[in-house]
């Protein structure tokens, strides 16, 4: 990876060592019946079973955790759909400051109620009339915090990237990754790892079919705003995509697949009932597109790796969701 990356390598591996010990090395689970039905052997990094239930703790935690001291006793601010709202409040608690995180009103009752568990202050808004950024960065200044956004972030980002880090440390060589985008940090980070350590592998993001910000993103070459979407995949429901992730996802991925909710549902089912895991829809999408053959994948790639990105869902929404 060239040294003018905002992100690199080294980035990665520079944040897997300081977030070692704290964020989980998660397991990488096989399933005989996947294999069969994708037409490869797949490797799938559960980072459903990261601390707070989704990979966002990796990125949080290290950027956190690189704040002075002078900012670590003013605290933090962040915006989120919940999964980044619980990570930066466990991030905070576990580095001894406070968290105010701002949250769409509608945001499942189950995360922000674990991101208040987690000791932050919760605030809220309107996601589909308000400007979560505009919200959130003034939030911040006004209470003198240092803002940790999602994705828009190299410390963020580099984090991320630790996901796809292990996943490759633990099982070798792959042709091909594929990884959930909301906002883009995931991919961003794990297509830096990815290529960093494999120049050929390709790199396939997913996003739900409602909610196509980065698709058509890189189609027209330029950032594209989509109204925001209306999806199960809550933390998908990005309408456009970061300005930093952008200008790395446009140089390393290799496609972006779509999947609809009902095929959303059926990866969830099947990661329940074949792989006895449970995973939340945004964090399903990877494992749809590999069961649907939507990655546009040549079949010689015979060694797959699939992030589920979170398993942040209630026992009530996981059976709402696949109920007969």
């Amino acid at each position: 990876m060239p040294d003018a990356q905002p992100v690199t390598l080294r980035d990665v591996q520079d944040a897997a060592a300081r977030i070692g010990g704290v964020a989980h090395r998660t397991p990488v689970l096989r399933s005989r019946t996947l294999d069969e039905l994708v037409g490869a052997q797949v490797f799938v990094k559960c980072e459903n079973l990261q601390r707070v239930g989704a990979f966002k703790f990796r990125g949080a935690y290290n950027a956190v955790s690189r704040l002075s001291a002078e900012q670590l006793a003013k605290g933090v601010a962040a915006y989120s759909s919940g999964n980044h709202a619980q990570a930066v409040a466990l991030a905070a608690r576990e580095l001894g400051t406070t968290a105010v995180i701002l949250m769409p009103e509608d945001t499942p009752r189950s995360k922000m109620e674990a991101t208040a568990g987690y000791g932050a202050e919760v605030v809220t808004y309107d996601r589909y009339t308000g400007d979560r950024v505009a919200i959130g960065e003034a939030l911040a200044a006004d209470r003198g915090l240092a803002l940790v956004p999602p994705y828009e972030h190299p410390h963020v980002i580099a984090g991320q990237g630790t996901a796809a880090l292990e996943l490759i440390e633990e099982v070798g060589d792959l042709d091909a990754l594929v990884v959930p985008v909301g906002g883009g940090g995931l991919i961003a980070g794990s297509a830096t790892a990815a290529k960093g350590l494999l120049p050929g592998i390709r790199v396939i993001g997913v996003e739900p079919e409602a909610g196509d910000d980065t698709k058509r993103s890189l189609e027209a070459g330029h950032r594209v705003s989509v109204p925001v979407p209306r999806t199960i995949a809550d933390g998908q429901a990005a309408d456009i995509p970061g300005e930093l992730t952008f200008s790395i996802n446009q140089q390393l991925l290799d496609g972006i697949a779509l999947v609809d909710d009902d095929l959303i549902r059926d990866a969830m089912r099947f990661a329940f009932e074949r792989m006895k895991t449970v995973v939340e829809p945004s964090g399903a999408t990877g494992l749809a597109a590999l069961l649907a053959h939507r990655t546009g994948l040549d079949p010689a790639a015979r060694r797959i790796g699939v992030i589920l990105s979170g398993g942040n869902i209630s026992a009530q929404r996981f059976a709402e969701l696949l109920g007969e």
